[in-house]
C-alpha cells in the first residue's frame, strides 16, 4: 500500500503543465517593415489630406472654372460620393485582384487623377477628375490598415494603430492649413499638383516592399453592392443637396430620403438572408467590432463636425486668417499624436480598453464643454487649450478602439473589417457636419430674432434709436453696424448652441462602452476558427 500511495504524492506534487505561449509572429513577415509603414503613411496621409484640402480653393476654383456657388460644390460632392460608394467593395476586389496589385493601382490612380484635377479647364472635367480621384483613393486607407496589421507581430499592432490612427486624424486638421498656404502662395491648382511627387516617391517605396496576399476569390454580391450604393449616394446628395434646396420644403429631397430609406433597408435584409452578402457575417458577430463601428460614427460626427465649425468661426468672427486658423488648430493635432502614443503604451500593458475609451470621450466631452462657455471676447489662449484637450480625448478613444475591434478578428476578415470602419467614420462625418451646420443656420436666424427684440431707445444709451432715421446715410450707417453687431452675437450663440450638442452627444456614447468585451491582447490562432453562420 505504501508503495502504492508514492506515486500518488508525486503526482500530485508534479506542477501542471504550462500553457503554449501565442505565437507573436506576423501573417505577411517583411524584410523592411520601417520602409514599408513609411510607403503606406505617405499614401493615406495624401488621401486624407484631400477630403479637406480643397475646401479652401473653392472660392478660387470656381471663378477660374466660370462655375456658380451651386455647382462648385459638386467638386467636393463627386469626391465623397465616389470614395463612399467604391469603399464597401475593397475586401472583394483585393481578393479578386489581389491585394497588392489593387494597393499600387489605387496609389497610381490617384496620382493621376491629381494631376488631371490640376490641369482641369472647366467644371465639368473637374467633377469626373475628382470622381476618378474618390473611387482610387476609396481603397487606400483600408488597404493600407490591414497591411499594417498583417505585416507587424500582434504585439506592436497597437503602435501600428497608434502611426496609422495619427494619419488620420492629423490628416483633416493640416488639410485647410496646406491648403490656404498652397492657394495663397501659387494657385488653386498646386492642391492638386502637391500630391504628384510624394505620391510617386510612396508608389516607389510600396512597389519595393509591399508583400503579396494570398488570395481566395468570392463571388460578387452585385445586388448587395447595387442597394448599398443607391443608399450611401442618396444620402450623401441629401446631406450636401439639402441646405441648397431648403430641405423638405423641396421635392428633390423628399426623393433622396425615399432612396435612402429603401436602399438601406433593402440592404440589410438582403445581408441578412443572401447566401454570400458583400461582407461575410462573422464580422457582426463580433461584438467588439460592432460596437466599434458605432463608436466610429461618433468620432467621425464630434470631431469632423468641430473641425468644420471653427475654422469659418475663427476666420468670420475673430479676423483669423487662414495661416493663423491653421496654427490656432495645430495643437489639437499635437493632442492627437500625444494620447496615441500614451493609448498604444497602455494597451500593451494590458490595460482595460473600456477605461481608456470612456475616459478620451469625458476628455473630449469636457473640451466641447469648454468651448460651450466661449464668447466674443474668448482669446487664443482659450482656443489652443480646448483643441489640446480634445485632441488628448480623441486620440485616447481612437487606438483601443481600433485594437478592440482588430483583436478577434481572424486576419482575412481585416480588409473588410477596415473598410466598414473607415465608410461609418465618413459617413459620420458627412452626418455631423451636415447636422451641426443646419443647427447653426437655425439658430442664428432664432437669436437674431431674439437679439433684435432687445434693440430699443432703453437698451442702447449710445444712440436713440427711435430717431436715428433722421439723420438719413449716418443712421443708415449706424443701424448697418447694430445690425453687424447683432448678427455676430447670434452667430456666437449658434456656435455654442452647437458645441453643447456635440458634447451631449460625446456623453450619450460612453454607455456603449459596456456592451464591448474587456479582453486585451494579441489575436491568437484560435480566433481564426470561424464557426458557420446559422
Amino acid at each position: 500500500m505504501a508503495s502504492a500511495a508514492a506515486p500518488a504524492s508525486d503526482r500530485r506534487k508534479t506542477p501542471p503543465a504550462r500553457p503554449q505561449p501565442v505565437a507573436d509572429v506576423a501573417a505577411l513577415p517583411v524584410e523592411n517593415t520601417p520602409l514599408l509603414v513609411v510607403g503606406l503613411m505617405a499614401a493615406t496621409l495624401l488621401q486624407v489630406l484631400d477630403t479637406t484640402i480643397a475646401n479652401v480653393a473653392i472660392p478660387h476654383m470656381q471663378a477660374s472654372l466660370g462655375a456658380t456657388v451651386d455647382t462648385i460644390t459638386w467638386v467636393l460632392t463627386s469626391y465623397i460620393i465616389a470614395s463612399a460608394v467604391a469603399m464597401p467593395i475593397t475586401g472583394w476586389l483585393a481578393e479578386h485582384i489581389g491585394a497588392r496589385n489593387l494597393f499600387l493601382f489605387s496609389v497610381a490612380g490617384f496620382i493621376a487623377a491629381s494631376a488631371l484635377c490640376g490641369i482641369a479647364q472647366n467644371l465639368e472635367e473637374m467633377v469626373l477628375f475628382r470622381a476618378i480621384q474618390g473611387v482610387a483613393g476609396a481603397f487606400i486607407a483600408p488597404l493600407s490598415q490591414s497591411y499594417l496589421l498583417d505585416s507587424t507581430r500582434p504585439s506592436r499592432h497597437p503602435q501600428m494603430m497608434a502611426i496609422w490612427g495619427m494619419g488620420i486624424m492629423i490628416g483633416p486638421i493640416l488639410g485647410p492649413v496646406l491648403g490656404g498656404y498652397l492657394t495663397e502662395s501659387w494657385n488653386w491648382r498646386w492642391v492638386f499638383y502637391v500630391n504628384v511627387p510624394v505620391g510617386l516617391l510612396s508608389l516607389a517605396v510600396l512597389m519595393v516592399t509591399l508583400p503579396t496576399r494570398e488570395q481566395n476569390r468570392r463571388r460578387f454580391d452585385l445586388f448587395g453592392f447595387a442597394v448599398l450604393a443607391v443608399g450611401l449616394s442618396s444620402l450623401q446628395l441629401l446631406l450636401d443637396r439639402g441646405p441648397q434646396v431648403d430641405w423638405f420644403d423641396s421635392v428633390e429631397v423628399w426623393i433622396y430620403t425615399g432612396l435612402a430609406a429603401s436602399a438601406v433597408w433593402l440592404s440589410i435584409i438582403h445581408f441578412v438572408t443572401a447566401p454570400k452578402p458583400l461582407f461575410d457575417r462573422h464580422l457582426f458577430a463580433d461584438r467588439n467590432f460592432v460596437i466599434a463601428l458605432l463608436f466610429m460614427i461618433v468620432i467621425g460626427m464630434v470631431l469632423f463636425a468641430t473641425m468644420a465649425l471653427l475654422p469659418p468661426m475663427l476666420q468670420h468672427l475673430f479676423g483669423y486668417s487662414v495661416i493663423d486658423t491653421g496654427l490656432v488648430l495645430m495643437p489639437r493635432g499635437v493632442g492627437v499624436l500625444i494620447s496615441m502614443q500614451l493609448a498604444g503604451y497602455l494597451t500593451r500593458k494590458g490595460v482595460d480598453t473600456r477605461l481608456m475609451v470612456g475616459f478620451g470621450f469625458l476628455i473630449a466631452a469636457y473640451s466641447l464643454w469648454q468651448m460651450a462657455h466661449w464668447s466674443l471676447a474668448v482669446d487664443t489662449h482659450g482656443v489652443v487649450v480646448s483643441g489640446l484637450l480634445q485632441g488628448l480625448g480623441i486620440g485616447l478613444v481612437f487606438i483601443p478602439l481600433q485594437t478592440s475591434a482588430f483583436a478577434t478578428l481572424p486576419p482575412q476578415l481585416r480588409t473588410d473589417g477596415s473598410s466598414l470602419l473607415n465608410l461609418c467614420r465618413n459617413v459620420g462625418s458627412s452626418v455631423g457636419i451636415s447636422i451641426a451646420t443646419v443647427a447653426l443656420a437655425h439658430n442664428i436666424q432664432a437669436s437674431h430674432s431674439t437679439l433684435a427684440g432687445h434693440i430699443t431707445s432703453s437698451t442702447t444709451s449710445w444712440v436713440d434709436i427711435s430717431t436715428v432715421d433722421r439723420y438719413q446715410g449716418l443712421g443708415d450707417t449706424v443701424l448697418q453696424v447694430v445690425d453687424a453687431e447683432v448678427n455676430r452675437q447670434a452667430a456666437m450663440i449658434a456656435y455654442v448652441d452647437d458645441f453643447y450638442m456635440m458634447m451631449w452627444m460625446s456623453l450619450a456614447a460612453i454607455p456603449l462602452i459596456l456592451l464591448m468585451r474587456g479582453r486585451t491582447g494579441p489575436h491568437r490562432p484560435e480566433d481564426d476558427e470561424m464557426p458557420p453562420m446559422e
